[in-house]
């Protein structure tokens, strides 16, 4: 198939490759085929655990010690995560990959399925041994068709090569994977929306509890991983969670993908150690295009609070870093913005974003996004009120805490950050109808 094109990378030699490896040992067409994959001693731990019957609490043991935190936003602590699944659950498990990934920035899981699926893949199979689940789902990104081809094809070719599927290597163990194409909804992103969207329902998020490891996909035990989070156990598995944990810092183990966009001369996504200074990962991107000067960053996506440039230079890409800072690691989804970008129209193109992908299920989220939203652009249209900045955090914090899903928190943090942070440009804009920055 052609699906497969010689990957363009910045400057490997600075990163620390765990996730996207196959970039580092092959520039091939195909870097993530299952050979160049075996070639790295792919598969290697997941026959290992399964032939030495390695103990399940074992595993979790090495997972919790390699402090490995949830790569998909959130941050919990995926060996703790792993424990909450039933041991003794007499029924099918499941298991479910969330490459979901629809916030604007985030383009790093895509990277993984394109470039490593085997590690992916191997990650899953032994979530699976561990969790004793028997089917997994790797849910991807309903606008990333060709992606979802390519994984399509590596598990084809982990089934005929004997990873995948029934009695692995020879024992009683049996896992099978499949792909499920999304349909572009945001909401997808939260577990419980996926997994509905998984069964052929509406994706809408749920109440929790009851929580995924007590009723999830077709109402049984289910573990919900991000992507990079699953590619990350092989390595854990193959080196020791302790290793893992050195790469990184306290509280943050090992490697993190940063998808850097935005107002800098080599977008991308880099892979560094948990803890790297922020100036060393904008450097990594090229710094601030056309020579021009930082002004502010969304560290982790738009459902992270904006920073100053004055907050974020001294900053470390880490979960304790990035919170001391004023904001939060995120997905890792980092947007640059240089000293031209108008921060009112830059907040009221997000607050579209969040009113557009609402699911509509909670009244505060519903109406609360869209208020946002028309304020927003009201200012913008010039016919803006001073009372409107405080109608603006009123609104904001009555949706924050009120909506069944995080949805509502993430609408909400970048009124109240740049509101916080940039309010003169604000009340600039509505005193005089038009930008502080480009006079527009």
């Amino acid at each position: 198939m052609s699906l497969h094109k010689t990957p363009v990378v910045t400057d490997l030699s600075k990163q620390t490759l765990l996730t996207l490896r196959t970039l580092s040992a092959s520039q091939d067409v195909n870097p993530g085929g299952l050979k160049n994959y075996e070639k790295l001693g792919g598969y290697a731990q997941l026959k290992r655990i399964v032939t030495e019957k390695v103990k399940a609490t074992d595993i979790i043991t090495e997972v919790k010690t390699s402090n490995l935190r949830g790569r998909g936003g959130a941050g919990f602590p995926t060996g703790l995560k792993w424990s909450f699944m039933p041991r003794y659950f007499d029924g099918t498990k499941y298991l479910v990959c969330n490459s979901d990934e629809g916030e604007p920035g985030t383009f790093k899981d895509r990277d993984i399925i394109r470039y490593n699926p085997h590690q992916l893949i191997e990650g899953m199979a032994i979530a699976a041994y561990t969790l004793g689940a028997r089917v997994g789902y790797n849910y991807i990104h309903g606008e990333i068709w060709q992606d979802y081809e390519i994984f399509e094809e590596a598990l084809l070719d982990a089934r005929k090569a004997g990873y995948l599927g029934e009695n692995l290597f020879g024992t009683n163990f049996c896992f099978d994977l499949h792909a499920v194409h999304g349909y572009g909804a945001y909401i997808c992103g939260e577990e419980t929306a996926l997994i509905e969207s998984i069964e052929g329902k509406k994706g809408q998020p749920r109440f929790k509890p009851p929580f995924p490891a007590s009723y999830g996909v077709f109402g049984k035990p289910t573990n919900v991983n991000n992507t990079e989070s699953y590619a990350s156990i092989p390595w854990i598995l193959q080196h020791g969670g302790q290793a893992f944990q050195d790469l990184g810092v306290p509280n943050s183990g090992g490697t993190k993908l940063f998808s850097v966009s935005g107002h800098v001369e080599k977008p991308g996504n880099f892979e560094v150690k948990m803890g790297t200074p922020f100036v060393e990962l904008l450097e990594m991107a090229g710094g601030i295009w056309k020579g021009r000067t930082l002004k502010a960053v969304i560290p982790g996506g738009p459902s992270t609070a904006v920073m100053p440039a004055s907050a974020i230079i001294g900053a470390t890409m880490d979960y304790e870093g990035l919170s001391k800072a004023g904001s939060s690691l995120g997905a890792g989804s980092m947007i640059v913005m240089d000293d031209t970008t108008c921060m009112v129209k830059a907040l009221k193109r997000l607050s579209y974003f969040f009113y557009e992908e609402s699911c509509g299920q909670c009244t505060p989220c519903r109406e609360g996004t869209g208020w946002v939203y028309r304020v927003l652009k009201r200012i913008v249209d010039g016919e803006g009120k001073m009372e409107d900045l405080d109608l603006l955090t009123d609104i904001s914090n009555n949706i924050s805490g009120r909506t069944i899903c995080a949805l509502g928190e993430a609408a909400a943090t970048p009124v109240l950050s740049f509101i916080k942070h940039f309010r003169p440009e604000f009340e600039y804009y509505i005193q005089h109808g038009k930008s502080m920055v480009t006079g527009k």
